[in-house]
């Protein structure tokens, strides 16, 4: 199945511009705007830095002779290992500008940890937690819907607001398929058509729209009174009929993901139902979390899952025909979104939030940890877009876009025939 996301994404380029890449002066730049932290800066170009800078890597070997015996660093490196060992919890006086420590500081500095990766840009408008975020192939605009009722339109070139819908109710959860951008609100969901210009208003859901996924010509809508609302594709006219609702869950349905010819459907009663996409029967119930599940995702031949029991559980199919848990990943704290993606060498990548406030990037299948993303609360949405970008949003409304670093091609040894 590779990895897929309840939201598709293109694989499309787009021009330089403040997502894509920084401009200024080609002098180094080493201090950071303060009016850029603030949200506040309007030079372009700006002669100080418009983005955190990597917090190297501490390594207690690096002084001195590089060939350092084994024996020689031995006792060294005991005495050093305290200071040496880099930081892995971020400041929180620092992350609301009043940490004086500066270097002796014994937390991170940085909203990130890791090397192969960089946060480009903070877009801020939201006033409460981000719920959605989608990036229409055919479009250069950046949607996010917010608890705040708010559905914000960013443009991809300037990375700023151009546009933004007040929709008189919460937004649960945002999705894109081809055109359409669909925003999951309370009793409904509003369909917008990113070509023509066209909204349509599907009624029928009984409280907060929480997740969508579409397969099929269909869109299938998680609601909060445990229900699965069905959308088949109609007429230009009227190109949404509403079908028969899906139901199962005792309690609100909070994920859904489409893998094959199967809807899974994750729910507050922790537990996960899987439903034939041709008959949108149920035919099995997966019990395993003992708590909500919180988000699915389909990975290879795997089905990912994940819950407030802080844990992820990898599901394949058995010798019966069934799916059984093969691996659980254990978390020190609850898990709220899943999210995949590939790194700038292709490497499959698991993004985790937690409600620590932090989101993992793991290798898969391996689980090994790549690095950690910080924020002030906890990242409620992930998104990937094109070209190694990938889009965090917060319980504050802040809306971070970082990137893979591009892989330096490597050098070829030059042919010795050639001239």
């Amino acid at each position: 199945m590779g990895l897929k996301a309840a939201a598709r994404v293109s694989d499309g380029t787009y021009k330089q511009g403040k997502f894509y890449g920084q401009c200024g002066h080609n002098a180094p730049r080493t201090k950071v705007c303060s009016y850029w932290l603030a949200g506040t800066c309007n030079r372009n170009p700006c002669r100080f830095l418009h983005r955190l800078p990597t917090v190297q890597p501490v390594n207690e070997f690096t002084s001195g002779s590089k060939n350092i015996s084994r024996s020689a660093r031995g006792e060294r490196g005991r005495k050093d290992s305290v200071s040496a060992k880099a930081p892995d919890s971020l400041c929180h006086f620092w992350a609301l500008g009043d940490c004086v420590k500066g270097d002796s500081c014994r937390f991170l500095h940085s909203w990130f940890q890791g090397s192969d990766f960089a946060l480009l840009t903070k877009l801020e408008g939201h006033k409460k937690s981000i719920s959605g975020i989608a990036l229409p192939p055919t479009s250069n605009k950046l949607y996010s819907g917010g608890r705040d009722g708010m559905l914000q339109i960013w443009d991809c070139y300037s990375g700023l607001c151009s546009e933004f819908i007040r929709l008189g109710a919460e937004v649960g959860s945002v999705i894109c398929e081809g055109p359409w951008v669909f925003v999951g609100l309370t009793n409904s969901v509003k369909a917008l058509n990113t070509e023509c210009g066209s909204t349509h208003h599907l009624s029928g859901p009984v409280g907060q729209v929480l997740a969508m996924a579409v397969a099929r010509d269909m869109l299938f809508a998680a609601i909060e009174d445990g229900t699965i609302r069905v959308w088949k594709a109609g007429t230009q006219a009227d190109p949404f009929l509403s079908g028969d609702p899906l139901k199962g869950h005792s309690c609100a349905v909070m994920s859904l993901i489409v893998g094959g010819n199967r809807l899974y459907s994750g729910s507050v009663d922790g537990n996960i139902r899987v439903w034939d996409i041709d008959t949108l029967t149920c035919i099995e119930v997966l019990h395993a979390h003992t708590d909500t599940v919180t988000s699915l995702l389909c990975w290879d031949c795997c089905l990912l899952s994940c819950s407030l029991d802080g844990t992820i559980k990898a599901w394949v199919v058995s010798e019966v025909g069934t799916l059984e848990v093969i691996y659980t990943h254990k978390e020190d704290a609850g898990i709220l979104v899943l999210c995949g993606m590939h790194d700038s060498e292709a490497k499959p990548i698991l993004l985790s939030a937690l409600k620590d406030n932090t989101v993992r990037l793991y290798d898969l299948p391996s689980f090994a940890e790549r690095g950690k993303l910080f924020s002030r609360k906890e990242v409620t949405s992930i998104q990937v877009g094109p070209r190694g970008l990938f889009f965090t949003g917060d319980a504050l409304g802040t809306l971070n876009v970082w990137k893979w670093h591009a892989v330096e091609p490597k050098q070829q040894a030059s042919d010795p025939m050639c001239c």
